[in-house]
């Protein structure tokens, strides 16, 4: 049941709860010795030294409040406060049961109980330590104590096996309760780790991303610029059809927005919060966003729907947001240009945004993972835009989930926390 790793790898705040656990199992170590001091001699007919029994109590408690106080002053406990906390309920037991009879007291077995709280919370050495010093406060009570006197000696043995059988069920439930928070503050913590594994992971990937992308910024200015002299040489042909024309013309625009999008690229990288344009309201942003990328697919429609109350919240508008919907949108686009639907609302301080399409839909299987990670082996896409998108949005506490929609199609939908946008 020991623990291998060392308290001073603990986390501060895990340290602490052990800690307050351990307050907490003294106030029922308090309550016990003076139910035992006041109740049980008059019920079972004992002769016992009120005064020092009621005295360890009482110590025993004096000794909680100033840990309370320490805990409350003390940002980072020290990481052998566990040992000496658990040390102090041994030796507040141990003086206790001296003077109710040492040995022949059943309320001995309770100090089996710290060295199994002991060997699940210290290390291989402190509980061994722990261990020890039970064992040698059970030695020193067997020969020396304080002795009590039982009026029907009769019924000595009966109540002492009702004694022990009364402490072994109170261990196994202080044992089994503390154990099982402690098991449950650990796997709390494993699974922030894990969280916290992941989220570097993703950023490590983010930061390869951006530097491929840096890169191909700079190879693809040459070629985005040989492309804009070429379409306009052909635009000045006098015998242009007018159908052609007009491709061309688009054709030009579609370059010129590209060479903008590598431009700010850089910008956008080291201040992505100023390059969105500041306070603005959610209608507003929305009409921004989804305007700038309807210049970039003219052909495709959309139909949009939202609420009134969008014209009074007003956020701090963020490019990654803003091109984490356009990809949503995006992703829309090329399953069904024609039936793309973006709905938003406003529910319980959290913006809400749907883009739903009419596509073949996302296979079950992917569904969850996907954003999660760019994808391999698939020809369809590396899903690095999806990856992207979710990374902005956990970056402000919000989700991204994917639905089947009614009647075919997925639903994508963006939750963003409005206090997180705010800011």
């Amino acid at each position: 049941m020991t623990n291998p790793a060392r308290p001073s790898a603990m986390p501060s705040g895990l340290l602490a709860a052990q800690l307050r656990r351990l307050v907490m199992l003294r106030w029922l170590s308090v309550a016990g010795m003076l139910l035992s001091a006041f109740a049980l001699p008059p019920l079972l007919g004992l002769s016992v030294l009120l005064g020092p029994l009621v005295s360890v109590a009482l110590a025993m408690a004096a000794a909680n409040m100033f840990t309370l106080a320490w805990l409350a002053r003390s940002r980072a406990p020290a990481a052998i406060a566990l040992l000496l906390q658990l040390l102090l309920d041994l030796a507040g037991w141990s003086a206790f049961i001296y003077y109710a009879g040492g040995a022949t007291n059943p309320l001995i077995s309770l100090l089996l109980c710290l060295v199994a709280i002991g060997a699940a919370v210290l290390p291989a050495v402190q509980a061994w330590l722990l261990a020890a010093l039970a064992v040698a406060a059970c030695t020193v009570l067997w020969r020396y104590s304080h002795p009590i006197q039982l009026q029907d000696e009769a019924m000595a043995a009966q109540w002492h096996l009702s004694g022990m059988w009364l402490t072994f069920a109170v261990s196994a439930c202080v044992i089994a309760g503390f154990v099982a928070r402690m098991t449950a503050a650990l796997r709390e913590r494993d699974r922030a780790l894990a969280d916290a594994r992941e989220a570097r992971a993703r950023d490590e990937r983010i930061v390869a991303l951006g530097n491929l992308a840096a890169g191909a910024a700079h190879s693809l200015g040459t070629p985005l610029g040989t492309m804009r002299i070429l379409v306009d040489e052909l635009l000045r042909a006098p015998a242009l059809e007018a159908t052609m024309r007009e491709d061309l013309q688009l054709m030009s625009e579609q370059i010129e927005h590209c060479k903008q999008t590598l431009g700010v690229l850089t910008a956008r990288a080291g201040n992505m919060r100023a390059e969105g344009g500041g306070v603005i309201t959610v209608r507003q942003w929305l009409d921004d966003v989804l305007g700038e990328w309807q210049t970039q697919r003219p052909h495709a429609r959309l139909n949009r729907e939202s609420e009134p109350g969008l014209d009074e919240v007003a956020i701090v508008a963020d490019a990654t947001l803003a091109q984490a919907l356009q990809t949503l949108v995006n992703n829309a686009a090329d399953v069904s240009a024609d039936e793309i639907e973006v709905s938003a609302q406003v529910r319980d301080r959290t913006l809400c945004i749907e883009v739903r399409d009419r596509g073949p839909g996302i296979p079950e299987s992917l569904r969850g993972s996907l954003g999660h990670a760019p994808l391999e082996g698939r020809p369809a896409g590396m899903g690095i835009g999806l990856f992207l998108a979710r990374a902005a949005l956990e970056r402000y506490r919000g989700r991204l989930d994917f639905s089947a929609r009614s009647g075919g199609g997925t639903v994508a939908r963006m939750q963003l926390p409005l206090e997180m946008m705010e800011k």
